[in-house]
């Protein structure tokens, strides 16, 4: 029986888990860097600085120490893809053999283009590793609305342990196998989130938005397999879930900064203010430097990573990939 989680990354997501760890019964220790972030949490049961408006359960509290949360049971790692490497390396010497820690980042590492698992692995061997992946909006989770997602771990007596410790009425984890397949979807999607939203913002239709999410989902399965994942994985909620909600909804962190982009901004313009990180723009340089390595094709992440590195207009971009040469679609 799970009794407590740990929480590392105070962020909006991180936050929401946390809230619904409690709800799942769990005591609940949530680890942030922000000092402002934990005062608010143990003296205001609230987090305003990334998801306000959200009254937190009182079975949380929050730390600045890493080290207080080494007696949980579990841990749920919620840092950002690109500072993950960085908060186990810190969280290593507290971890002891086989505890369970839920990846909840969706990225590929710049620099070494690793998976989180593989990261994990680098950084904590000894842990017991897991990842949870699919479509949910951290205000909607946090607001107890019904969200559904993947569970991924080889081991499966740990996966329904985990599913058992954390599901409610309202949070429905689905059990898989396939860690690698479960990630690939994730830190793709956020890519194509970003052309999704260019192409809202320049206003291209609906026509377009949709041929834009079936093309990425292609790409998105061509890399997962090629990763070593199945293509039945990224076909559920932690592919083609995760993908159509990012890329329908402004609420998205990745889709808004593409439809910054595709009214014109700046990529300094459409991420200033944001407290909140957008994955896809980490990732895709990554994703790029990945999929060339792989020796696969994936013409919409390589335009969103040529905008984002300035080395192509959204117009530019855009024309290049509607003069592609004529292909089978499979």
């Amino acid at each position: 029986m799970m009794k407590t989680a740990g929480v590392i990354g105070g962020g909006a997501w991180g936050t929401a888990l946390a809230q619904v760890c409690a709800r799942a019964g769990l005591t609940v220790i949530l680890q942030a860097r922000e000092a402002e972030v934990v005062e608010a949490i143990n003296a205001g049961h609230a987090n305003p600085l990334f998801l306000p408006g959200i009254t937190l359960d009182d079975a949380i509290s929050a730390t600045t120490d890493l080290a207080d949360l080494a007696h949980c049971d579990l841990i749920l790692a919620v840092a950002p893809a690109q500072h993950l490497r960085a908060a186990m390396s810190a969280f290593s010497p507290h971890v002891r053999a086989g505890l369970p820690i839920l990846l909840c980042a969706k990225g590929v590492e710049q620099g070494s283009l690793k998976l989180m698992t593989q990261v994990l692995a680098e950084t904590i061997p000894q842990a017991a590793p897991a990842v949870l992946s699919g479509p949910s909006f951290a205000g909607e989770v946090a607001r107890g609305l019904p969200t559904a997602v993947t569970l991924a771990t080889p081991d499966e007596a740990l996966g329904a342990a985990l599913a058992q410790a954390i599901a409610t009425p309202m949070f429905r984890p689905y059990l898989a196998a396939d860690m690698i397949g479960a990630e690939a979807g994730g830190a793709i999607k956020n890519v194509l989130a970003i052309a999704c939203g260019i192409v809202e913002g320049k206003g291209l239709g609906r026509s377009a938005h949709a041929a834009l999410i079936t093309r990425g989902f292609a790409e998105l399965t061509r890399m997962a397999v090629a990763l070593g994942g199945q293509a039945e994985t990224v076909a559920g909620l932690c592919g083609l879930g995760d993908l159509v909600l990012t890329c329908s909804s402004p609420q998205s962190r990745n889709m808004s900064v593409g439809l910054a982009l595709g009214a014109g901004q700046t990529l300094e313009a459409a991420l200033a203010g944001k407290l909140s990180v957008a994955e896809g723009v980490s990732s895709a340089p990554a994703v790029r430097a990945l999929a060339a390595k792989l020796g696969v094709e994936t013409p919409i992440c390589e335009a969103v990573a040529a905008i984002l590195a300035g080395e192509a207009g959204v117009d530019e971009a855009i024309l290049g990939l509607l003069t592609r040469p004529l292909k089978s679609e499979r």
